[in-house]
């Protein structure tokens, strides 16, 4: 590693929230210390094709300028992702073609002459599907890259709200009342998912696709008709639905930072511009108030904290997390709703804003990041993955 540390962000993509990435990307980029790293953008594309950039020296001008566009000076198109570490396209040549040895399948003698070009770290910044859900992490562990956040159990468990609902049930978490059904069984046999919900959960309720995050895709239904509406437009996103009982409740907010010993910040909460915390509120009207920390009593801060941990690591969290609850308006009973893996960094994010709260800095929190990807790495490298007996 050179006397900077060369971070390869990754945003964008073939995702209903490609612009939230991109809105991301342009917060991080914006306070990281260029004394201390180069930047080396990657964008993909709503189509999913791959572009990257001229290293990055100094903060873009714009949200526009991340999208390299045909006429940006220095961007060029990827035929492949650009996981091992911006090696050309002979690194990914099988040893059998080349004779070579080989290190997580890239030849030595590629890498050593691409060594000076490498990537250190991979930073995905990649909300929802082809990002968020273990995809893209799986190729950074198969070119043997450190790369930010959660691992491939974590990021999936974490993106599907389903798989990660039953694991907080087997954690002992409390949480609300869901139901869920695919794509398939609800053709089959709608009326008998729209029994159940009516019967489990009443009205109101809310609909969601079962992987993809920042409010998109969700709906309240207040009557059968607004339930079967809300279910088709979720499939417009999903093939898997989960519907949720109406909590009337603070919602509650948690972020966690670290490897195998985590960190809990100061609890926040958010009250909502519209009637819930959607899309808009989130990331365009700017008008949903954060109170941090948030007003309640000390014990069930403390209480909350530590269920965010433990929801942390019962998904095999690693490196970033918020964790999100509901406080129960009429007897103040906790209950976690879901754990998102690679919270947003915009402005409006509530992430890096309950660790500037409880004293952690944006860019000293990038620092802590990018050495935890590291650490984690490292880690990694001591796993023996011949299967050879003692």
């Amino acid at each position: 590693m050179g006397s900077k540390v060369r971070v390869g962000l990754v945003y964008g993509g073939k995702s209903g929230e490609h612009e939230v990435s991109l809105q991301t990307a342009y917060a991080v980029m914006r306070e990281f210390d260029y004394g201390a790293y180069e930047i080396k953008p990657f964008y993909i594309t709503k189509q999913g094709e791959w572009k990257s950039g001229e290293l990055l020296l100094a903060p873009p001008d714009s949200v526009e300028a991340l999208r390299f566009g045909p006429d940006s000076a220095g961007s060029s198109s990827l035929s492949l992702a650009p996981l091992f570490s911006a090696l050309d396209a002979a690194a990914l040549a099988p040893a059998s073609q080349t004779g070579e040895a080989t290190i997580s399948g890239v030849p030595a003698a590629v890498t050593e002459q691409a060594a000076e070009n490498a990537i250190d770290v991979m930073f995905p910044l990649l909300h929802g599907t082809f990002g968020e859900d273990g995809t893209i992490q799986g190729l950074f562990e198969l070119a043997n890259i450190p790369y930010v956040g959660a691992g491939v159990l974590a990021s999936a468990v974490g993106m599907d709200k389903i798989m990660m609902k039953k694991i907080f049930a087997q954690e002992g978490l409390p949480q609300c009342v869901f139901r869920y059904f695919n794509r398939t069984q609800w053709e089959k046999d709608a009326s008998y998912f729209i029994m159940e919900c009516e019967v489990s959960l009443g009205y109101p309720c809310f609909i969601k696709p079962a992987n993809l995050g920042s409010s998109v895709g969700v709906s309240k239904a207040k009557n059968r008709e607004e339930l079967i509406a809300a279910v088709d437009y979720a499939f417009r996103f999903d093939r898997k639905v989960i519907v949720e009982e109406f909590i009337d409740a603070r919602e509650i907010e948690v972020a966690v930072l670290g490897n195998d010993e985590p960190k809990a910040s100061v609890v926040g909460e958010i009250a909502p511009s519209n009637e819930f915390y959607d899309y808009k509120a989130k990331y365009i009207d700017g008008k949903s108030t954060m109170i941090i920390p948030a007003d309640i009593p000390a014990d069930i801060a403390e209480a909350v904290r530590e269920m965010a941990v433990r929801a942390f690591q019962a998904i095999d969290g690693s490196g970033l997390s918020r964790v999100d609850f509901f406080l129960r308006k009429q007897d103040n009973q906790i209950m976690i709703n879901e754990v998102n893996t690679l919270p947003g960094f915009t402005p409006f994010s509530m992430y890096p804003l309950l660790w500037r709260e409880t004293g952690v800095p944006y860019k000293e929190l990038l620092d802590s990041l990018i050495g935890l990807a590291i650490d984690r790495h490292k880690d990694k490298q001591r796993i023996d993955y011949t299967g050879e007996s003692l």
